[in-house]
């Protein structure tokens, strides 16, 4: 059996991980020319746990977790509001037993994970075009090949998604925010530390990397759904620089450090809710068919699962494949999508989000 899984960062490599122990030939395409730099501190926990432990991965990941000492808030003059030496907002309690590791270092674990899988960089689908027996796609570079299933692995704007199920504006739900990640010097000398600041709708964070020679920066916004390009980063970065240019404390030079970042990240909080993530011998995984948000904190954990959980129902049966995957992935996706729309300003209470990352039976 061949499978295509457009999108090779996390969902995507441990779908291919699970496919190939089931006996498939498995290629992911990925449209950036190179696997990803930069990105969140993201949270792997509850059942998602349980996934990278199956794979084997998870003293890796363990070993490369960020390692946060705290946190601390500060008002538009630089004044110290709080701190704390117990949590941190991103990643939660310290004495919890969840995973935070920057988002391409768990990139680079999975992917080599994956022997013997093909990847394809700078390429994308085109078309697709299926029947009973498979799907017939058709690359940008204008390769040609036929598969016996089609997965989209490939986030919030899913290329699989649109071409199969349609434009993607009936199915997200805008969460009135936006937000930007980018990689900066760290002049601010943060060591293992998160700093927090916002005025009125605009606000952000600043926290070290794990090379504490850099920081990982986060700007955003609260507004409505606004009409831009989401593969255009020049305009993109206009618009945190509008709606961001008005806040103190060091926020002039984190824009002008945007400025000459090769990693930008945007887009808008939203949420993906489809009746079915799956049609014909195409089937979506992660924030594709289920994006919860970052408010959830569980986007990470939900892509795992969903992986695993496809992979398993499709080396069992694959005539039942798909309805299996709805039925066990269902409830617990919604469960984690809650969480966003618990607390929007302050997040969910941390036993709802390990009442809902631990929602799913794994076997």
């Amino acid at each position: 059996m061949k499978a295509l899984i457009s999108g090779a960062s996390i969902g995507g490599p441990v779908l291919a991980y699970w496919l190939r122990r089931h006996g498939y030939e498995t290629t992911l395409v990925e449209r950036a020319p190179a696997p990803r730099k930069g990105g969140q501190a993201i949270d792997i926990r509850g059942a998602a746990l349980t996934v990278v432990e199956k794979m084997g991965v998870i003293d890796q990941i363990r070993a490369l977790r960020t390692t946060m000492r705290g946190m601390s808030m500060v008002d538009g003059e630089g004044n110290e509001l709080m701190r704390s030496y117990e949590e941190t907002i991103s990643g939660g309690r310290f004495d919890s037993p969840d995973i935070e590791i920057m988002r391409d270092d768990l990139t680079a674990i999975l992917t080599a994970a994956t022997d013997g899988a093909e990847y394809v960089y700078g390429d994308s689908i085109a078309t697709l075009a299926q029947d009973d027996d498979g799907v017939d796609v058709t690359f940008e570079s204008g390769r040609r090949e036929r598969y016996d299933y089609v997965f989209g692995a490939d986030g919030l704007h899913s290329n699989v998604r649109r071409l199969v199920f349609g434009p993607e504006e009936p199915f997200l739900s805008h969460l009135g925010m936006y937000v930007s990640i980018f990689t900066a010097d760290n002049f601010l000398g943060l060591d293992h530390w998160q700093t927090w600041f916002r005025e009125g709708d605009a606000g952000g964070a600043v926290f070290s990397d794990r090379d504490t020679s850099v920081m990982r920066v986060n700007l955003g916004f609260g507004a409505g759904p606004l009409a831009y390009d989401h593969r255009d980063v020049e305009q993109q970065k206009r618009l945190i620089q509008e709606h961001c240019e008005g806040l103190g404390w060091e926020v002039p030079k984190l824009l002008a450090a945007m400025w000459q970042a090769d990693d930008f990240y945007f887009d808008a909080m939203a949420q993906v809710k489809l009746e079915r993530w799956s049609k014909g011998r195409v089937a979506l995984i992660g924030d594709a068919g289920y994006c919860a948000s970052p408010l959830s904190g569980q986007g990470t954990s939900l892509a795992l699962v969903g992986a695993y959980v496809l992979a398993q129902e499709l080396g069992r049966d694959r005539a039942a494949a798909f309805d299996r995957y709805e039925e066990r992935m269902r409830p617990f996706v919604e469960q984690n999508q809650a969480l966003a729309l618990e607390n929007p300003g302050g997040g969910a209470a941390p036993e709802s989000v390990q009442r809902a990352a631990t929602s799913i039976t794994l076997d």
